[in-house]
């Protein structure tokens, strides 16, 4: 199916959400819990507390896929609850079963569903990268207007964006093939299919009070020091990350160059969930007077901050592995430290968040 035969005149009343969606942002997240946190908001929820409850660290060897939006779930088909373990999200890939996509998108608005789609950068006007770079993305879709060929977007990553555009480079972009991109190695070469994705937010909700982060941060602790076993299908906690570093490096060493790329995109979820968590410590440190906390939130944060280092040595020495491979070394062994120090402090603020709540 061509954009042009699903662009044939229709006489079809406007779909569109009642009010413009709210955006949520933060600097080292991606387009996944951007658009996750603007949904949350949109339902009345702090985006902080459900997107930050969850710290862990979770690799999956051989799922890694060129997408800004990749996150490693515990739960494949549930991307939002295994980011939102604690609180009632769940989300679903779909694709369009009929030969009307933007129909069915269309449907959804009206049910008071608003789909998230993936698209190509290539093909977005208000993009940066507009007909020059290929990356998958997501945005959030809250209006089709067939007979205008219009299509509603809000895209909650810089620069922020929301408002109609043309429906033929909706459809060019939601049905790229994201083919392989020198510029961008890290997020093409994967293709868009025409997939969305659908959010629930469900209740109950969880109260925002200490008892329920004491609650997440004792699930936090257990999975970060469990033990790993040798034929772990997944490369959880702390010697998950162990286990990870030793592996980017001796790759390196090796002189692959696929390891370092697909590091970049994987770190990408690890340091948003890093982030996130030392924001929701810290800033219900400062609300509840528990220096514990705060102190256990700046610890999470510094953790999130050594991803960068790895990242970008990682982008910046895949064409010459060898090479980068003593400062991945030295930026992956930093990390791990990092992540050994925070888990120490969010101990001790679980033993103070514990004295509040007995």
């Amino acid at each position: 199916m061509t954009a042009t035969e699903t662009l044939t005149p229709v006489t079809t009343a406007p779909s569109q959400a009642g009010h413009r969606p709210p955006t949520f942002y933060r600097d080292p997240v991606s387009c996944l819990q951007s658009i996750f946190g603007a949904l949350l908001l949109d339902a009345g929820h702090d985006p902080v507390a459900a997107l930050g409850a969850r710290w862990e660290f979770r690799h999956i060897p051989g799922d890694v896929r060129s997408e800004e939006f990749y996150f490693p779930g515990r739960t494949p088909d549930d991307t939002a609850g295994s980011m939102m373990p604690y609180h009632p999200v769940h989300s679903a890939w779909s694709v369009p079963t009929s030969d009307e996509p933007l129909a069915e998108l269309a449907a959804l608005i009206d049910s008071g569903v608003l789909p998230i789609a993936a698209v190509d950068n290539y093909h977005l006007p208000f993009r940066p990268a507009y007909h020059d770079v290929h990356a998958a993305h997501l945005v959030l879709v809250f209006g089709v207007d067939r007979e205008r060929g219009l299509v509603l977007v809000s895209d909650t990553m810089p620069p922020e964006f929301a408002g109609p555009i043309r429906a033929e480079d909706f459809l060019n972009a939601w049905g790229s093939a994201n083919p392989a991109d020198h510029q961008d190695a890290f997020f093409s070469n994967a293709g868009i299919g025409r997939r969305y994705l659908t959010v629930e937010v469900g209740t109950p909700w969880p109260a925002d009070d200490p008892a329920t982060l004491l609650s997440a941060v004792r699930a936090n602790a257990g999975d970060l020091t469990a033990d790993l076993p040798a034929d772990a299908a997944h490369w959880t906690g702390l010697a998950g990350l162990r286990r990870y570093v030793d592996h980017v490096v001796a790759a390196a060493r090796g002189g692959e160059a696929d390891p370092l790329k697909a590091l970049y995109t994987f770190g990408w979820s690890q340091q948003a969930m890093c982030s996130l968590h030392g924001e929701y410590l810290r800033t219900r440190g400062h609300r509840w007077a528990v220096p514990a906390l705060r102190e256990a939130g700046r610890a999470v944060e510094s953790a999130a901050h050594a991803w960068t280092g790895l990242r970008v040595t990682a982008a910046h020495g895949w064409p010459d592995p060898a090479a980068a491979a003593a400062d991945l070394h030295r930026h992956g062994t930093r990390l791990h430290r990092r992540y050994e120090a925070a888990a120490t402090a969010v101990d001790r603020a679980a033993r103070a968040l514990n004295d509040l709540t007995v």
